[in-house]
């Protein structure tokens, strides 16, 4: 491959100091790095160390002083309540400084961690940013979290306080969060000092004497907080994985590194800069949230929306396309189950015609496998390019994009394109032996990670080495399989442990829902491997049918079975499919494989604590059991 991305990809990996203190010129430092990179303590690299900085400072003061204070910095966007709400630049400093100095005010100081229990409003990202200015560790947990897995997060972080709202809101259902926060506080060991409540009208939550504090009254009566400097290698925040239960892996983030590489991504990945509207149709309580709905924008003097509702139901299937017009949006990063969800609803995207769309640049898909037939869906009614990008909570932004700042590459239907610049990819055999092009391997990356990525997991450098570095020494293990072809495109076929043995041949099940999902009646689908005594492993699918379909569903299966056969061959040996109303999934979307593949082979299983409505379970079960699978245990 030759081009402008080929020449920028190369240096940063070539000449990675050069290439990444390059890019945090553009930011402000109290003091400059010793080192870009500090190597060390081997595998524990470091970025910017010595470097001295605020990432608030970075996210909102700095656009203030440079004179777009009245730029729109924040568009609250809530169908649920019915409420649209802007703040400027100036307004958000305000606030986070009043906020941060009500922290303060409750003795919360530098490196002191402070766990954030927040819905879908603007206090939920004021209260991360405020965090960041006091030189506090913030951990966001995700709104409604049950109260046995927050109570694991308090005990690994140990915060001395807690900012919280009396509810959420999903869909149409108020969800109270003091009750499950005060049950998480009675079961932890560790007790936080100080619980801040922000009150929604929706529901008024009681509060504890000596403990719990009214969120505006305790801004109302605070000083102003400046930002405070820390260290570039100082944690900005713990992120605990999804689907953690006992021990919790907190993946930890650092000040420096984060800032740089997130502000290098918005005008080299997504194409966007200071005054454009960017959104990330996600929840602060993930990654996504974290990296692109709260820091990145802000950063790159962005305005973001932070949108309280669904891709469906609220109102309809039309709610993107209406934040997109009414906003002005020029970029929108959501996960594909979103797009699957409005295809579902609305197959022929006659809601679309009821926008103006002209301001819609481009839209980007990451959090799962991005269907090709999703993808084309998505291209042939908005008419602009759809990016499928590869990326983790560990790494923090994209290991894989389509470069489009730096140059748009020609799409290839199941590829995330090429490694983002600093990101060393390379597929691997089982041995940590590299594979040629075209052959499928785990994807691991070559050390050092680049800025923003975990430097190591929260007071664990242990398990950070055994999760993460041991098993392909001198590589990362993403924990994903795929493989590369001629042209440098890298394919993320399925987790490693969705890598199926039928007979001795490994098969991608991500291959095999490629096909599925080119079916005309299909919206979703899901591909597990479930035991079988001759074979090993056979492939079992799961379909949802589009809205409206009213064909015989056996008729579909063998309609399906027929494409796999004809589209990757008789060896896939897939020969049996299932028809359910919906697929289980995390409040992420993530479809629940692991799952579903216990309850299929009669195995223990238990509702992971992420997984959005566990009433679905039963139903996967029921349809198992239809056709022979789900036996007790």
């Amino acid at each position: 491959m030759t081009g402008r991305y080929q020449d920028i990809y190369a240096r940063s990996i070539n000449d990675r100091e050069g290439f990444w203190a390059e890019a945090a010129e553009s930011l402000v430092w109290y003091q400059k790095w010793d080192r870009v990179l500090d190597d060390s303590k081997a595998p524990f690299y470091r970025w910017f160390a010595g470097g001295m900085v605020n990432t608030c400072y970075n996210a909102l003061d700095r656009h203030v002083e440079a004179g777009r204070g009245e730029q729109a910095a924040l568009i609250y966007d809530s169908p649920v309540t019915d409420t649209v709400q802007t703040f400027t630049y100036r307004q958000m400093r305000d606030d986070v400084a009043r906020l941060a100095g009500a922290l303060q005010a409750q003795g919360v100081g530098k490196g002191d961690r402070v766990i954030i229990y927040m819905p879908m409003i603007p206090q939920a990202a004021q209260a991360m940013l405020a965090c960041a200015r006091i030189g506090a560790i913030h951990s966001v947990v995700f709104g409604g979290f049950a109260a046995h897995e927050l109570a694991t997060r308090l005990n690994d972080a140990k915060p001395v306080a807690i900012l919280t709202a009396s509810c959420g809101i999903e869909g149409s259902r108020v969800i109270a969060y003091k009750p499950l926060l005060d049950r998480a506080i009675e079961q932890a060991s560790h007790k936080p000092q100080k619980v801040l409540v922000f009150q929604r009208p929706q529901a008024t939550a009681s509060l504890i004497d000596g403990r719990d504090l009214d969120w505006q009254a305790a801004c109302e009566g605070a000083q102003p907080a400046e930002c405070v400097p820390v260290a570039a290698t100082d944690p900005l925040y713990i992120l605990y994985t999804s689907g953690t239960t006992g021990q919790p892996k907190g993946v930890v983030r650092d000040n420096g590194g984060h800032m740089v590489a997130l502000n290098w991504s918005m005008k080299n990945i997504y194409g966007v800069g200071i005054g454009d509207v960017y959104w990330a149709a996600s929840d602060v309580g993930w990654v996504v949230g974290h990296s692109y709905i709260v820091y990145a924008p802000l950063l790159a003097g962005c305005t973001t929306v932070l949108y309280e509702g669904k891709p469906v139901g609220t109102p309809d299937a039309g709610a993107f396309w209406r934040v997109i017009s009414q906003h002005r949006v020029k970029v929108l990063f959501t996960a594909p189950t979103a797009f699957r969800a409005i295809k579902r609803d609305d197959p022929d995207a006659r809601l679309m015609q009821d926008y103006d769309l002209s301001c819609f640049e481009a839209l980007y898909l990451a959090g799962e496998r991005s269907d090709p037939d999703t993808l084309q869906w998505a291209e042939k009614h908005l008419a602009v390019p759809v990016i499928d990008h590869w990326w983790q909570t560990e790494t923090g932004w994209s290991i894989c994009a389509n470069p489009r700042g730096i140059e748009l590459l020609p799409v290839k239907y199941g590829s995330p394109t090429v490694a983002a610049c600093g990101w060393d990819v390379r597929v691997v055999d089982e041995g940590g032996k590299e594979v040629g092009a075209g052959k499928i391997g785990a994807l691991v990356v070559k050390l050092p990670l680049p800025p923003a990525a975990l430097p190591t997991l929260w007071q664990n450098d242990e398990r950070f080495k055994s999760s993460y570095l041991a098993e392909y020494p001198g590589y990362y293990a993403t924990g994903d399989a795929g493989f590369i072809d001629e042209d440098g495109y890298i394919y993320v076929m399925s987790r490693t442990d969705d890598i199926i043995n039928v007979a001795g041949h490994r098969l991608s099940t991500g291959a095999m829902e490629e096909v599925l999902s080119g079916h005309p009646d299909v919206a979703e689908c899901a591909v597990i491997g479930v035991h079988d005594d001759l074979k090993g492993q056979l492939p079992l699918g799961f379909l949802v049918l589009k809205s409206g379909v009213d064909r015989d569903g056996d008729e579909i299966v063998r309609e399906v079975v027929a494409m796999v056969r004809d589209q990757i061959g008789p060896v896939a040996a897939f020969k049996q499919a299932t028809i359910v109303d919906r697929l289980p999934k995390t409040r992420s979307g993530k479809i629940l494989r692991k799952t579903m593949r216990s309850i299929a082979d009669g195995e223990a299983w238990n509702p992971p604590a992420t997984i959005d409505d566990p009433a679905i379970l039963p139903e996967i079960a029921e349809a198992l059991r239809d056709i022979g699978y789900a036996k007790p245990v």
